[in-house]
């Protein structure tokens, strides 16, 4: 038994040494953490239990049957973050460069599987140069598995793909349907076709960092949720991340105790938003002076900066937040803001997590480029999002709501649950220089009796109690209660139940 054991343990470690102590150094010397060191970093201490370890690949052409590595470049099994159960994969760029076969692909749907049947997110950690091509179509074969695996686990677990290598061709689309996606800068890319093919098709010179890098993703395209500088910190980001997560789509969100009094009261709220109806404000400040702790986890910061959307808490449990940002834009919503947040919505709905939505919006923004772009359909998607949703939803109106953009977001027409509105708060069709310069046109050339009508215009529609009149708004609030308002509206909706009709799946204008 003691030899047995003896050879066990060999084999064992001849596992851990992955591609062997050369190719680890040369990862090392790239600034990034082996697939083993990524784990101990993201998993509580001594949780991890592996799966697999012995699986080996089943290709003898091109001489890879003299060539095979235990664990066949990616380690999988589960653990735990922070007490919570989390299965996980890391691919291992040191065997093979990470590559995908048939069997590496087996290992990962294993792993998905049970996630799905336990109810429990999966985490995945990419680091691959793509499809093994040796094992040619069969690798292919081992991507769809995986594929149908992200698809039918979509709204059942949370899925998180971190990016810490390269990640391109086919292997981008199993991270594409994953909820979230981060990356690491200087280390991380994603593209369908890099850039020596791009050069040859369109004659385009392009590097991997500008083509797909993290800087590209997070700021430029959206498909990054965020950007981290190494894997260390990108690592100990999504441990925080994983907090926020319910761990699959029957549970409610997790709670974390606070100190922070749900009733406090915050001065300053009540002179944030200027006399100006046209200077801007960080609607940022708000967000963190109403939730639990200035606690708030923004995805996708860099991109589409005129609507914020995150993680934060309220009462001790998660909450969505999604706002518009009067510095960038005005906070018109565009189309990608639209998508940004529609998304952002659909998850939260996904994962019974509640909807604090801050309004300052002008309205959609004009102009060829948006209408050419579709904003017609684009625009719906987050109205479509909004109106599926059955979460509770708790809207504030802190100044201006205009026109479309004021039914698209999160409306008491579109099953809000709780509209608030500040003393702040505009409502109107449009605002007030654009609707007398509309129904006073012949008297254009009077600019002192445009003024005027403007003024009064302004005094009798854009405010927030023609809406209320009507029960659009439940209540005219003071800004400095904000916080108390929401963590009482959020306390009455705990048991909210809410189902849409029955329906294979929407169709949802994309």
């Amino acid at each position: 038994m003691q030899e047995i054991l003896r050879k066990l343990e060999a084999m064992r470690e001849a596992a851990r040494q992955g591609g062997g102590e050369r190719r680890v150094t040369a990862q090392h010397a790239k600034g990034k953490l082996t697939a083993r060191e990524r784990i101990d970093l993201l998993l509580d201490e001594r949780s991890f239990e592996e799966w697999d370890m012995f699986v080996e690949h089943r290709c003898s052409d091109f001489g890879m049957d003299e060539n095979v590595v235990s664990g066949d470049g990616v380690v999988t099994g589960y653990g735990t973050v922070n007490g919570r159960l989390v299965f996980v994969f890391s691919q291992d760029f040191t065997v093979f460069g990470g590559s995908l076969s048939e069997a590496h692909a087996e290992k990962i749907c294993k792993i998905m599987d049970q996630a799905m049947k336990v109810g429990a997110p999966v985490i995945g950690l990419n680091d691959s140069g793509g499809a093994r091509i040796q094992e040619g179509i069969a690798s292919l074969g081992g991507y769809a598995e995986v594929f149908q695996r992200n698809v039918l686990s979509s709204g059942v677990i949370p899925q998180v793909s971190m990016i810490m290598g390269p990640c391109a061709g086919g292997a981008v689309y199993s991270p594409a349907m994953t909820d979230f996606i981060f990356m690491v800068k200087d280390s991380s890319y994603m593209f369908v076709t890099g850039p020596e093919v791009v050069k040859t098709v369109t004659h385009e010179e392009v590097t991997h960092e500008e083509l797909g890098g993290a800087v590209t993703h997070s700021t430029r395209s959206g498909v990054a949720d965020g950007a981290f500088e190494n894997d260390a910190e990108a690592l100990l980001m999504l441990r925080r991340f994983i907090d926020f997560l319910p761990s699959n789509n029957r549970e409610k969100p997790p709670v974390r105790s606070t100190e922070d009094p749900e009733d406090r009261v915050e001065p300053s709220l009540d002179s944030i938003v200027p006399g100006n109806p046209n200077k801007a404000y960080d609607i940022k400040e708000l967000i963190l002076k109403v939730v639990d702790e200035e606690d708030f986890f923004e995805l996708q910061a860099d991109h589409a900066e005129n609507i914020v959307i995150g993680f934060a808490r309220m009462r001790g449990s998660t909450v969505g937040i999604v706002a518009n940002q009067p510095m960038v834009l005005a906070g018109c919503l565009d189309i990608k803001s639209a998508i940004k947040a529609a998304r952002f919505v659909r998850f939260c709905d996904c994962f019974n997590i509640p909807i604090v939505t801050f309004v300052d919006v002008p309205g959609f923004l004009p102009g060829t480029a948006q209408e050419y772009g579709g904003i017609i359909k684009h625009g719906a998607k987050l109205l479509y999002a909004y109106a599926e949703a059955t979460v509770p939803k708790v809207t504030v109106i802190t100044r201006k709501a205009y026109g479309g953009a004021y039914d698209v977001m999160s409306s008491k027409h579109l099953r809000g649950d709780v509209n608030f509105a500040w003393p702040s708060a505009e409502i109107a069709v449009m605002g007030p220089k654009g609707a007398v310069e509309i129904i006073f046109r012949q008297d254009l050339e009077d600019e002192e009796k445009i003024a005027r009508l403007t003024e009064e215009y302004r005094s009798k529609f854009a405010n927030p109690f023609i809406a209320g009149h009507r029960g659009y708004i439940d209540d005219v609030i003071q800004p400095s209660t904000t916080r108390q308002r929401i963590c009482r509206s959020l306390a009455m909706l705990a048991g909210k139940k809410l189902e849409n009709p029955w329906r294979k799946h929407g169709n949802l204008p994309l």
